[in-house]
């Protein structure tokens, strides 16, 4: 009786490492991408590996990281968020069109100082998230469907207040934030890295991080443990728009104007800097980890193709064939997550 005992125990132990790459494929194929398209760029451009590159990297990331930091508290709970892009360009809006200028329009034709333009920012990506969660908890609308009529409502405040405008103002604070350097190092940066670590830190080591994987693994379970799940849902919704709008203030800043449209291609890159990192669609798996190796390879990828000089309309082609590997790679782990379960 003792030998298939020890022949079953041998047999688990050599599929450990099989089974082990097969629950880690989620994490392991970005990283691997990650390398080989370093690897690639540098030996294809030589003014690729530099430190000044580096930075260009970072920076051109940094309002898409903003952005997908929100999103992925949104992703882990099972939902979607679509009007990212629309509420950062309505926040970056707002705080132009509310700065103190004289040369621009203000309330009543009342001079507001920069902070006071800071706060009506703020407060206004705070209440379209509120409408979001309000819609998606309290009525039941999907989120899928509750943030594609906000992408309408974000692109209509825009409109409204710049009726086809540019306008150039923004708070000093603001113009600090995304157009400044420390000791070489845009500020723009250190904004991504602070939201990046804030955003692991609440994931991992809270209460409220714990909830929101919860909710996204086992909507049920999560109830029946005492989860209030509406509030988490609501709750992540409004840290998504405050993500967003934050990423709008200092995309302004940084592009030195606020109109129209000016973030729509932003959708698309936060979705896929979350999705391409590993985090599941599905919910419950994933992190802020995972969200830096998608900027990452997303932001190596981009700048990449630009240093080899490649067709621009061929490099979205080749991103879009990125993000659906991506997809792939998302739906196959979380099958082979199923049936090892299962089993």
């Amino acid at each position: 009786m003792s030998v298939p005992v020890q022949e079953a125990s041998a047999t688990r132990q050599g599929l450990r490492p099989a089974a082990f790459l097969r629950n880690q494929m989620r994490n392991i194929a970005p990283f691997v991408t990650l390398l080989a398209l370093i690897v690639f760029f540098s030996a294809a451009s030589p003014s690729f590996a530099t430190t000044d590159n580096l930075y260009n990297i970072l920076t051109q990331i940094s309002v898409t990281g903003v952005i997908a930091v929100g999103l992925t508290f949104v992703i882990l709970c099972a939902e979607i968020d679509l009007s990212v892009a629309a509420i950062a360009n309505a926040t970056g809006i707002v705080v132009a069109y509310f700065t103190l200028q004289e040369s621009y329009v203000t309330i009543a034709n009342v001079p507001l100082p920069g902070f006071a333009a800071i706060l009506l920012a703020l407060a206004s990506c705070a209440a379209l998230g509120l409408v979001n969660a309000a819609g998606v908890t309290l009525i039941g609308i999907p989120s899928f469907i509750m943030t594609l009529a906000m992408m309408q409502i974000a692109a209509g405040v825009c409109a409204l207040l710049v009726r086809g405008q540019i306008a150039y103002a923004v708070p000093d604070f603001v113009s600090t934030l995304g157009a400044g350097n420390i000791g070489g190092v845009p500020v723009i940066v250190l904004v991504l890295a602070a939201f990046l670590i804030v955003g692991h830190v609440v994931l991992t080591y809270t209460r409220f991080g714990r909830y929101v994987y919860m909710v996204g693994g086992n909507r049920e379970a999560a109830e029946y443990s005492g989860v209030n799940v509406r509030f988490v849902i609501g709750a992540v919704m409004v840290i998504s728009a405050i993500c967003s709008g934050v990423a709008g203030m200092i995309g302004v800043a940084h592009f030195g104007s606020a109109q129209q449209n000016e973030f729509d291609g932003y959708l698309l890159d936060a979705i896929a800097a979350v999705v391409v990192g590993g985090t599941s669609l599905f919910g419950g798996r994933g992190g802020i980890g995972n969200t830096i190796v998608g900027l990452c390879v997303l932001g190596v990828l981009n700048n990449g193709l630009d240093h080899i000089q490649i067709d621009s309309f061929l490099k979205i082609l080749i991103r879009g064939l990125i993000l659906l590997a991506a997809l792939i790679i998302n739906v196959y782990a979380q099958r082979l997550r199923e049936e090892s379960a299962s089993t």
